[in-house]
């Protein structure tokens, strides 16, 4: 039996081997692992960080890092939580193989994805998949920490059963009025009753779940896909992204400018553009911050339109050439949208760009 951490203990050095203490299933294909150093040593990190492993697959050790999961309020023990992904090595030995008793080496903590070493601010923690672990470390050193948050939490997956953490965090929500919860699945689970999200995460969903989104500093893990969308929804909204965190669940980041610098296409309100509308044989000049839509209506084109927010999808064109900032909130397919349509309602051209109008 592992001896518990004494006030004399000492902070654990990657020297010494981890020991699985417990294994815990989350959601399909994902597990959390419990760690303790044998010695009784203490771990001193941030929320958010990560530890790597040292994993003896077949063929050779592998090393692979793994956000820790757990609360650095609780000292003696770390968790990471896993999920296997195609053609995952590392991950798939884990769950299959790594039971309580067994021993691994590990290195870290380390990672520049955390929370200040004073986390007193107004958070908005937004996850996809098993991106939520960083955040769920940060959300459960703000539930323990004894006093009351202040976090809007979103975490997006493609069905109920694969919210990782969800009754914890609905455990946490329902004990403290600063942490707001909210989930967006893509599709809902058989024989099951979903209530919430459902859908694409947009910006409309964004306003309804978290209305002073501008006064948080946003964290967000998931998907590089996943991420960039959730860019382009905040830079269309305005929104400091000074204030604004990333890291890719694949790839923990190795330097603060991949967290806090971000080289994205915003549209910019001096920055010339020309549309031409093909069938009309117009073209018109107009600046990026324009929308198609806006431009067709000024020029008296007759272009269908409904909600103007990237809803309805009455006002789909099909692109012909060039380039447009689309944000959209639902109203396309990513099936038209490869097949060269756009909104005409939330496009926004970049240099020159034709459509079939």
């Amino acid at each position: 039996m592992i001896p518990m951490p004494r006030e004399d203990s000492p902070v654990w050095k990657d020297s010494e081997p981890l020991e699985c203490v417990m294994v815990i299933p989350e959601a399909p294909e994902v597990r959390t692992f419990a760690f303790r150093p044998p010695s009784g040593s203490t771990f001193v990190y941030r929320p958010g960080q990560f530890i790597t492993l040292d994993l003896p697959v077949p063929g050779g050790n592998v090393q692979r890092t793994y956000t820790i999961s757990s609360s650095p309020v609780s000292s003696a023990y770390i968790t990471v939580t896993v999920k296997v992904q195609p053609g995952s090595i590392g991950t798939r030995w884990m769950v299959d193989h790594l039971k309580p008793g067994m021993r691994i080496k590990a290195f870290g903590p380390s990672g520049l994805f955390h929370l200040p070493r004073q986390p007193d601010g107004k958070y908005l923690f937004i996850s996809a998949g098993s991106g939520v672990t960083p955040m769920m470390s940060m959300a459960t050193t703000l539930f323990e920490r004894g006093e009351d948050p202040d976090i809007c939490f979103i975490q997006c997956a493609n069905k109920p059963t694969d919210l990782i953490f969800r009754r914890k965090l609905e455990f946490m929500a329902g004990r403290v009025a600063g942490l707001q919860l909210h989930f967006v699945v893509k599709s809902s689970d058989p024989y099951e009753v979903w209530t919430g999200y459902r859908g694409t995460f947009s910006q409309l969903m964004l306003g309804m779940m978290c209305k002073d989104y501008l006064e948080r500093d946003v964290y967000c893990c998931g998907p590089t896909g996943f991420m960039t969308g959730v860019r382009d929804i905040l830079n269309s909204l305005g929104y400091d992204m000074s204030r604004y965190h990333q890291e890719s669940f694949a790839a923990p980041a190795e330097s603060v400018a991949e967290i806090t610098e971000f080289h994205d296409r915003v549209p910019v309100e001096k920055a010339r553009a020309t549309i031409r509308f093909a069938r009309a044989g117009v073209s018109v000049d107009c600046t990026e911050t324009d929308t198609v839509l806006q431009i067709a209506k000024r020029s008296g084109l007759p272009v269908a339109s409904g909600c103007g927010f990237g809803i309805c999808g009455t006002c789909k064109v099909k692109k012909v050439s060039g380039e447009v900032l689309m944000v959209h909130n639902g109203g396309i397919s990513n099936d038209d949208i490869e097949a060269g349509y756009i909104l005409a309602c939330c496009s926004h051209p970049i240099g020159e760009v034709e459509v079939d109008a």
